[in-house]
């Protein structure tokens, strides 16, 4: 006897196919993206507070600096208005709103259009909406600006400003801040403006160079870093061709450590010309005292010696002349717990003043 069979059609399962997720090369990656549980740390806060836990800031994320020293010297009630000049990741702008609160508005500048988004959304979602948080993307040279086109005549009750660059922006290699990773030369705050970093090495004059390498960041090598890259003009077009000019000017007698010191001066001071920091900061200083009310104080976060200085004249100079009350008269820094946790808070310098 023959048995019969029957051919029945498989059944379709009806559950999506399972992808994996993409890992990291390795334990410790090298390349930005590949980081992904820091770039996503509602999702991995373990994995973001063991980054912190080393002493270092997790990929994409900023921890503020300072940040209860600088709430003691702008000393934020609730109902009162206040500008944050520089809003990067939100760290401070978020403490500051806390304390504003019931009735007390913040006004958010920043001049990066790719952070700047990310961050209006995050505080959003935290609830800040228009009423007790205003965001506007610019520089915060045109702090009088903006602070008469949020209506405020009188000006704020306080102003602040970090000048640092946010670890979002030197931890990108795309943005080119940093020579930790070769990409293409660009530090600018806003990509979409102005000369690159490489463009501006390009067509600096060798004095330029000079000037900017000494003022911008106290380079004892200025001038000899100066005339190896104007030698190389044109060649220098990433990050890794400019960290490597400079190693090789070095004299032979310098050590390595001593190399990568002057490296990172160097690039501090490119990136400082290409976004004219300076002239930024000193048109902000001269708007500063319009911009607040009888009795307003003002904190700015610095790091490095140029930016302090001046800072420092620009308040001692106020006093002098009966436009503030008041200055600090020391220099405020990060205690050493801080400075140990978080080593980006190191070289930050922060100074006060109060509107007569």
């Amino acid at each position: 006897m023959v048995k019969s069979c029957v051919v029945t059609e498989p059944v379709p399962d009806p559950s999506p196919a399972h992808r994996r997720r993409p890992r990291y090369k390795g334990k410790h990656p090298r390349a930005f993206h590949e980081t992904y549980k820091e770039l996503a740390p509602e999702r991995y806060p373990d994995e973001v507070e063991h980054v912190r836990a080393r002493g270092m800031t997790p990929a994409g994320q900023h921890v503020p600096i300072m940040s209860g020293e600088v709430l003691a010297a702008l000393a934020p009630k609730p109902g009162e208005r206040g500008v944050d000049c520089t809003l990067g990741y939100g760290g401070h702008a978020q403490r500051i709103l806390e304390r504003l609160a019931p009735g007390g508005k913040l006004l958010a500048l920043d001049v990066d259009p790719l952070e700047l988004p990310k961050t209006q959304a995050r505080l959003r979602k935290l609830g800040y909406g228009e009423d007790a948080l205003l965001v506007k993307r610019t520089n915060f040279a045109a702090l009088r600006a903006a602070v008469a086109e949020a209506g405020w005549s009188e000006g704020a009750d306080f102003v602040f400003a970090d000048l640092g660059v946010s670890s979002m922006q030197i931890d990108d290699p795309a943005r080119g801040f940093s020579f930790k990773f070769d990409a293409a030369l660009d530090m600018r705050m806003n990509p979409a403006r102005g000369f690159s970093a490489a463009q501006w090495l390009e067509r600096a004059s060798l004095e330029d160079l000079v000037r900017a390498f000494d003022e911008g960041a106290d380079e004892p090598q200025a001038r000899r870093i100066a005339m190896a890259l104007v030698a190389r003009r044109g060649s220098l077009r990433t990050t890794r061709e400019l960290a490597d000019a400079v190693r090789a000017a070095m004299p032979p007698f310098v050590v390595e450590e001593e190399a990568d010191r002057s490296t990172r001066r160097v690039f501090q001071a490119v990136r400082i010309e290409v976004n004219d920091e300076f002239g930024v900061l000193d048109t902000l200083l001269r708007a500063l005292p319009e911009c607040l009310r009888t009795g307003g104080r003002a904190a700015l976060l610095t790091f490095h010696s140029g930016e302090d200085r001046r800072v420092k004249k620009s308040f001692e100079a106020g006093v002098r002349a009966g436009i503030y009350a008041e200055c600090s008269a020391e220099v405020v820094r990060a205690s050493m717990e801080e400075q140990r946790s978080n080593p980006r808070s190191s070289s930050a310098k922060l100074r006060w003043a109060r509107r007569a």
